[in-house]
């Protein structure tokens, strides 16, 4: 599912209409519980939770950077909506810093028609094959396209990720799901006036709700 942005009010009110049952199915965010919204300290509840997963968006890690070295635009990032972060005791943003720096930047799940890969922003290899020596090797460069980068929808580049059957991406709102090659954004804005929550089942790749037209390109 996309980005929550602090709204898990509307998260839960979307499963509820979904039918997601905790006892059998399983819930991957691609990352940006946090900020925006009214409850994103209940990302700490969630992730807590047997049958919630999730990586790291670019908003935990303003936090994680925040507390670990103070090398966050604290102005930039509080009208980005991390005021409530900011405005937190210095212990109680190190307890839910150390949550989010837990968190894997990248999730690659085995389905039965093959291994989807979920991060938050756009993959740094166009080969999944080399993933895991460029997050060795180029580690910082990795991760930063891994969580910040805009250039695939900016661009509307469908050159895709070889051998890998799907990535799964949030972070830039879209008014409904864009398929680029086989990498889906899938952050409708749920935490938006007006957005809603996409759900991807990941094994068979379609999506929930239904837009009335989503745009494989």
């Amino acid at each position: 599912m996309g980005d929550i942005h602090g709204h898990f009010d509307r998260l839960q009110q979307a499963l509820d209409a979904f039918g997601f049952d905790p006892a059998r199915d399983r819930l991957f965010s691609v990352g940006d519980m946090i900020d925006r919204g009214p409850d994103s300290e209940a990302a700490a509840d969630w992730l807590d939770q047997p049958w919630f997963f999730a990586v790291q968006g670019n908003h935990e890690d303003m936090a994680v950077r925040h507390v670990r070295n103070g090398q966050v635009d604290v102005d930039n990032w509080r009208r980005y909506g991390g005021g409530w972060f900011l405005d937190l005791p210095a212990q109680r943003q190190r307890v839910l810093a150390a949550r989010y720096e837990a968190l894997p930047v990248v999730i690659a799940l085995q389905t039965a028609q093959g291994v989807v890969g979920l991060l938050h922003a756009d993959s740094p290899v166009r080969d999944w094959s080399r993933l895991a020596e460029a997050m060795r090797d180029h580690r910082r460069r990795s991760r930063a396209r891994a969580q910040w980068s805009r250039d695939r929808l900016s661009q509307a580049d469908a050159g895709g990720v070889a051998n890998v059957r799907a990535v799964v991406a949030g972070h830039t709102p879209v008014p409904e799901p864009v398929i680029l090659g086989n990498v889906y954004h899938i952050d409708t804005g749920g935490w938006q006036d007006g957005g809603y929550f996409t759900l991807l089942e990941l094994g068979s790749l379609s999506l929930w709700p239904r837009p009335a037209r989503a745009t494989p390109l």
